[in-house]
């Protein structure tokens, strides 16, 4: 075992995956504290709902921890219920939870892993150097040593639709973060409800007020009005797509569409260039990566980020009945009144201005992805002492294709790494279980190919 001490910070998918990829190393492998805020290990924001009407985005055949074991989450499952799996179901997000913690608890008790692995119920409030290392600062007062320090994160707090200190931000009947305990429970069953965006965050609460029993109106108001797009009933082979270096990205986009056009479901296309994705992104300079988000962005998102086809139907349902709407538009004003909240806001295609009347009005945006808006201290304190630095387009940390932060002056760390959703302005495509996975295999080799090297030179 190499004497170097790595700390994960935050033990969601990301920080887990990291640990468990550590523990497989056979050499350069190091000792791993990973620590996490929450109330248990390996679930995280997105896998702790134990509702099970939230289903995963991704289909079980693809939800593997390991990208070398392609169907060692199918033939978990499998276990588990004693009848083969279905490698094209969109199983429960809790049921995933349960996985990753699985995979945890038996790598920690393995024989490899005597020693290495130890869990932190804690959280980080600072990083800083000192003497050559790095130091973690606990909240509980507890302070050790590292070598190397991965931010594991994942998603930050709900963005802030309503401005904190705006008057309407503290209002009763405004819920900023849906996923708060107990947040949706004070919806009455007749209630109309407005969800401020449009994306898999409104169609998780949508679920989350059907299941509580509520059937009332619902209004999803977002600037472009599009729901996610579902996935297929079955699978089908992605095709291949060739990434041209230097091309423009308009001129990769019509070739896009001339592929998609060419098929019966442009599902395979979307899946094909996807897998590119990480490329076409690094080849693309500032600006042109400025406009994409500017313009194609909120399509990217609705056909790569896909509902579950149970999902979509329900959805539908709703639409059919005229329990729920989607409009586009942007909020111009949201005023409580006595049992109430009047909106106003004008359509995307019309100057007009409309007000609406709702019980209640939930903030359904997503995750706040700017870094130096976060609510996490040991971000925000990483980006005021200059060991870090928001990416240019404020979509994360900056990092180098390792991984590696880098700091306010422009120089690369060696020792502070980032991953998983906060090394989304190198990467953009990071955020789902495929990608992370591939990311921590990656950099777990690094870290220990590293220690091999450090070990190997002290040596001679």
């Amino acid at each position: 075992m190499s004497g170097q001490v790595v700390v994960i910070i935050g033990g969601g998918f990301s920080g887990t995956l990291l640990a468990l990829q550590l523990l497989r190393a056979k050499n350069g492998a190091p000792r791993i504290f990973l620590i996490e805020k929450g109330a248990s290990f390996g679930r995280g924001v997105a896998y702790s709902s134990r509702k099970t009407d939230h289903l995963l985005n991704v289909r079980a055949g693809n939800m593997s921890a390991y990208g070398d074991q392609p169907t060692h989450f199918q033939d978990w499952l499998a276990a588990q219920t004693g009848q083969p799996a279905d490698p094209f179901s969109f199983v429960p997000r809790w049921v995933y939870g349960d996985y990753l913690q699985a995979e945890l608890r038996a790598a920690a008790q393995s024989q490899r892993a005597a020693g290495r692995l130890t869990l932190v119920g804690d959280e980080v409030t600072e990083v800083v150097r000192a003497g050559g290392r790095l130091i973690v600062r606990l909240a509980l007062g507890r302070a050790m040593q590292a070598d190397r320090v991965v931010l594991a994160t994942g998603h930050g707090a709900p963005n802030e639709v309503v401005p904190r200190g705006a008057r309407f931000a503290t209002d009763p009947r405004y819920i900023p973060d849906p996923w708060a305990a107990s947040a949706l429970d004070r919806i009455e069953r007749t209630d109309r409800v407005l969800l401020i965006g449009s994306g898999l965050t409104a169609v998780d609460v949508i679920s989350s007020l059907e299941s509580n029993g509520c059937q009332g109106d619902l209004v999803c108001l977002s600037r472009h009005g599009l729901l996610p797009q579902r996935h297929a009933r079955s699978a089908s082979a992605s095709v291949t797509w060739e990434t041209i270096p230097g091309e423009r990205l308009s001129a990769t986009l019509k070739r896009f569409r001339r592929q998609a056009d060419r098929l019966s479901d442009w599902r395979r296309a979307f899946d094909g260039v996807r897998e590119q994705v990480q490329v076409i992104w690094s080849n693309l300079s500032e600006p042109q990566r400025r406009r994409a988000l500017r313009h194609l962005r909120p399509w990217w998102d609705a056909h790569r980020h896909r509902m579950a086809p149970e999902v979509a139907l329900r959805l539908d349902a709703l639409v059919a009945v005229g329990r729920l709407r989607v409009v586009a538009g942007r909020i111009m004003s949201l005023r409580a009144e006595i049992g109430g909240v009047t909106v106003t806001w004008r359509t995307r295609a019309e100057t007009s201005v409309r007000a609406d009347r709702t019980a209640w009005v939930i903030n359904c945006t997503g995750p706040e992805g700017n870094p130096r808006r976060s609510a996490n201290p040991v971000v925000r304190g990483m980006i005021d002492s200059g060991l870090t630095r928001p990416d240019p387009l404020d979509l994360g940390l900056d990092v180098d294709p390792e991984g590696r932060l880098i700091g306010a002056d422009g120089a690369v760390a060696h020792d502070l790494f980032g991953l998983g959703p906060l090394t989304r302005g190198a990467l953009w495509e990071v955020t789902a279980v495929p990608d992370i996975r591939i990311q921590a295999a990656r950099l777990a080799a690094w870290i220990t190919s590293e220690a091999d090297s450090e070990r190997t030179a002290n040596v001679s």
